[in-house]
């Protein structure tokens, strides 16, 4: 019986590659790409294309290995020229990738989105930031999807605009420092107040006049344009973030609150006894170290002590020892070297009369 043949002689598989895919006119079209390149390349990071690309070739099938026909890439893309269509497709085509690794980058960008979110907006009525545990709590509350063809940074402002209808809060607004000629002034301060902007403070000479606000992001652009072109002044951001009232700031720390506060007269003569008194403890016990080691190596069976520790252990394997230890469970008081080899002796002479007796 005739096997068949599973994977035709003429048919390249390709493992280990990232597929881009790309559908026009009711076609499918593929590229072959070396795994991670693909969002490097968009990105531009990567810029040689060779590094990109396993191969300058269209498929209708990368896993099959399957080409695609040259009056397909015609009828979509009006040539044949592989080098072009493969960046097409590059640019415009959709990555294919596991579940795992999908599930990935979706958790991966679903974090940004989140960490943006908190650093451009506060509660209103706390007046504090919100921390990223809270901000991904309220987008898995309004059933936040991550779209993975846009940026992180586009879906956090129209993430905000969502949350600020079913939440308490808001964008941060933006510090600015504006500088502008002293006859200027007066029209900059009625678009502040058009715009119900935040005057901090003002500064600056005769010539000059800079002043400091807070207004809202949206209003930006606007702003930029009319101190810059219809101003001619100079437009400064000095934070994006939110000034809380209350904070500390590092001109309120002083030098010496970190070194320790220097100890009572008394605390320091309790101190110098205590150190005494454990100097004398530690003289005492290092003048008798003998007692203690005639104490560790004492055989408390045999009731004797050695001052060496290797005899010690030596006892323990000898007759002697034994020979006690059996008395020991008769509940005999124990024997001496001398005593315990004769009554080892009569032991065995007492045996070697029972051998021979009738």
């Amino acid at each position: 019986m005739s096997r068949t043949l599973v994977q035709p002689v003429g048919q390249k598989r390709l493992t280990n590659v990232a597929v881009v895919r790309l559908k026009k006119h009711g076609m499918r079209f593929e590229i072959a790409c070396y795994p991670n390149t693909v969002l490097s390349w968009r990105s531009g990071v990567e810029k040689d294309l060779d590094e990109v690309l396993q191969s300058h070739t269209v498929y209708s099938n990368v896993s099959k290995g399957v080409l695609a026909k040259s009056k397909d890439l015609i009828a979509a893309f009006g040539t044949d020229d592989q080098t072009n269509i493969c960046l097409d497709i590059l640019k415009k085509g959709e990555l294919q990738v596991a579940g795992k690794e999908r599930e990935s980058l979706l958790s991966s960008q679903f974090r940004d989105i989140a960490t943006i979110v908190m650093h451009k907006t506060y509660n209103t009525e706390t007046q504090r930031p919100y921390t990223i545990s809270m901000i991904e709590r309220l987008m898995r509350e309004i059933h936040f999807a991550v779209d993975p063809h846009s940026t992180s940074k586009k879906q956090a402002l129209e993430l905000i605009q969502e949350l600020q209808k079913h939440f308490p809060i808001k964008r941060c607004p933006l510090r600015i420092r504006a500088t502008a000629p002293q006859d200027q002034l007066p029209n900059l301060l009625e678009k502040l107040k058009e715009w119900n902007a935040t005057v901090i403070s003002k500064e600056g000479s005769s010539a000059q006049l800079s002043v400091v606000f807070e207004m809202e992001p949206g209003l930006y652009k606007d702003c930029h344009d009319f101190v810059m072109n219809k101003m001619h002044g100079r437009f400064e951001v000095l934070a994006h973030s939110l000034y809380v009232e209350g904070d500390t700031h590092v001109d309120q720390y002083n030098d010496y609150e970190d070194m320790p506060a220097p100890l009572p007269k008394e605390t320091h003569d309790s101190v110098l006894e205590l150190n005494e008194k454990l100097q004398k403890q530690t003289i005492s016990s290092t003048s008798r170290p003998t007692e203690t080691q005639q104490k560790q190596n004492k055989c408390n069976t045999c009731n004797v002590s050695f001052d060496d520790s290797k005899l010690y252990r030596e006892h323990h394997k000898s007759e002697w020892h034994k020979h006690n230890m059996k008395r020991k469970t008769k509940q005999l008081p124990p024997l001496t070297e001398e005593e315990c080899m004769a009554d080892m002796e009569l032991d065995d002479s007492k045996s070697d009369l029972k051998d021979y007796s009738f």
